[in-house]
């Protein structure tokens, strides 16, 4: 079938909407139609070079929607499910996932390789050209045919366009401070960075029982979001949050630090560290360009004082333990979904987004699909 798309052909060029070719599910993949795509920053890294990917791309990994066609010998879905995508996909069956880490799963090898699980070809095509999918998802298009294991299925009466947001960042966010954060009642954690991902850190953090969520941000409204979904107090910068969170401990420095911003960098990590207190973590969430390498530590104190710098993807956690753990919370009321997307846009208007997402207009900004994009 035929479909529009965002396509990237080139390191700092703009997202162009393209007529593409999609391909039927062949054995083992499932078609998608999408409500809605939310818009991260590292769709934004492909644009800047930092993440390495095949050109040209069809962008996007954060999405929800209904099956409509399902390949030879899948067994997890049926046409009319609730599926969200998850941008690391869950074999069930490598190494990492019989050992509990599918976000850690073996197929994420392939993730920017823009061929797909199923028999290694392209499933969109431009002029008879293969396109890479970000993530094996592709979601800047109303329409995906994916492998069943980048996909999970959720119940009918979760709403499917907030639903989106739970493939990226508040699975990430979350599970960022409750699973590989580990946050206990009674603990300090600071997050740096309030966007996407950012946020539901300060609401997993609040909901895991936290005395102190302290958020930075630059960003006024930023700050005021993360008051409003649970942040104790708000800096606008880790240099002036490190007396403060030493003065609000009694000296004893935050159990976990966790950052969220855009794009990190090595400079990020000591300032980090140094509100971080004995046996405490700094958790990376955000990412970085892949060429980088250079990190400043105080090893003294990272010996001494027995701290950890920590990476996490997918906030710790498998995508099939962890989506339908975040609805559960939802419907306690204890995740607030509906207050993420701070902007809605057409698919036209993506790169009208994305700068508004680097002015940091928004917590999430998120491309609505109507009838006339189906």
């Amino acid at each position: 079938m035929k479909t529009k798309a965002a396509v990237l052909h080139g390191v700092n060029e703009d997202w162009k909407i393209e007529e593409v070719e999609l391909g039927d599910p062949v054995a083992g993949e499932v078609q998608v139609r999408l409500v809605s795509s939310g818009l991260c920053h590292s769709d934004h890294h492909l644009r800047t070079g930092q993440s390495p990917a095949p050109m040209p791309v069809v962008g996007g990994h954060e999405g929800a929607g209904t099956v409509v066609k399902v390949g030879p010998g899948v067994t997890r879905f049926a046409e009319g499910d609730h599926v969200v995508t998850a941008f690391i996909p869950a074999c069930g069956v490598c190494g990492p996932c019989s050992r509990g880490a599918q976000n850690i799963c073996d197929e994420g090898a392939g993730l920017l390789t823009g061929l797909s699980i199923s028999d290694k070809t392209h499933r969109v095509t431009l002029n008879g050209q293969g396109l890479t999918q970000m993530c094996l998802l592709g979601t800047f298009s109303p329409y995906i045919t994916v492998n069943q294991a980048s996909l999970v299925k959720i119940e009918d009466d979760i709403p499917l366009k907030e639903a989106a947001l739970l493939g990226c960042g508040v699975a990430t966010g979350w599970g960022s401070a409750t699973e590989i954060g580990g946050t206990r009642p009674g603990d300090t954690v600071v997050v740096v960075g309030i966007g996407g991902v950012g946020i539901n850190a300060v609401q997993g953090a609040k909901a895991a029982g936290a005395r102190y969520v302290v958020a930075v941000d630059p960003v006024k409204f930023k700050r005021d979001m993360a008051e409003k979904l649970g942040a104790t107090h708000t800096f606008e910068s880790m240099e002036e949050a490190i007396p403060q969170v030493g003065e609000m401990t009694w000296g004893q420095m935050a159990n976990t630090v966790i950052l969220t911003v855009g794009e990190i960098k090595g400079e990020h990590i000591a300032p980090a560290m140094a509100m971080v207190g004995k046996g405490g973590q700094t958790v990376v969430v955000g990412m970085g360009d892949f060429q980088a390498m250079d990190v400043k530590l105080n090893l003294f104190e990272l010996t001494l004082l027995q701290k950890r710098v920590q990476g996490a993807i997918f906030g710790g956690a498998g995508p099939r333990t962890q989506v339908p753990k975040l609805l559960n919370e939802y419907r306690a009321g204890l995740l607030n979904l509906s207050d993420l997307v701070t902007q809605t846009y057409r698919l036209e208007d993506i790169n009208k987004a994305y700068d508004d997402m680097l002015e940091g207009n928004n917590i999430r900004g998120m491309v609505v699909y109507d009838e006339t994009d189906w």
